[in-house]
């Protein structure tokens, strides 16, 4: 992602203390989409505890479309857990024998009917590691071009295209709650501000006009 990750961490990055010892793990949920294991574990801290882990059978994968003039792609839908609507990237599910950015691409056409040129991987997240082991993989698209959306039979879709900075303020004032791009808007606004991004994107991504107007 950048030049430090290829440096030594700083120490205060390393493990501390002892890890989680636990027994086998008892199955008791199982559905195509996820499992539910039982632990019978002892803490780092030596005590004796009962687990359920969430054992997902995909990978999330996210993607931010961001457009030459600065603006991005995003889909409303309603959301199952919540009984709410949610604005959020174009996401999904991607098999874990399935390389997640060929999943990327597919959401990206099948959610925003867009295809991209330029494709970099820019953030890597797990959303709930307290209770469950979900894994997801952050994308941002550039170089977008159009083409027929093709959404799952469950998905009743709005689609928007919005300045990227509205989208960040919404995120932040909390009207965007999803972690994934609340998450990702936020990593690419600090691509833009520290140099990560083309000049000419990174300003129109932050709403400043092109130099020549200057």
């Amino acid at each position: 992602m950048n030049d430090q990750d290829d440096q030594s961490p700083p120490a205060w990055l390393r493990s501390h203390g002892r890890g989680w010892n636990s027994g086998p793990p008892k199955r008791v949920f199982d559905n195509p989409w996820f499992a539910v294991d039982d632990y019978e574990a002892v803490a780092p801290t030596g005590a004796p505890s009962r687990y359920h882990v969430a054992r997902f059978k995909n990978r999330a994968v996210g993607v931010l479309a961001l457009f030459e003039d600065g603006t991005v792609a995003l889909v409303g839908q309603w959301r199952f857990p919540f009984g709410a609507y949610f604005w959020e990237m174009p996401e999904g599910g991607v098999p874990m024998n399935e390389e997640p950015l060929a999943g990327a691409r597919r959401e990206l056409r099948e959610e925003a009917g867009l295809l991209a040129s330029d494709w970099r991987e820019v953030l890597n997240l797990t959303p709930s590691n307290a209770s469950t082991d979900e894994t997801c993989i952050c994308y941002l698209a550039t170089g977008l071009s159009q083409t027929a959306v093709e959404p799952d039979p469950t998905e009743s879709l709005a689609l928007a295209r919005v300045p990227f900075m509205e989208a960040l303020a919404a995120a932040t004032s909390g009207r965007i709650i999803d972690a994934m791009t609340v998450a990702t808007l936020l990593r690419v606004h600090h691509m833009a501000v520290t140099g990560e991004l083309p000049e000419p994107l990174a300003r129109a991504t932050l709403g400043h006009p092109p130099s020549s107007a200057l």
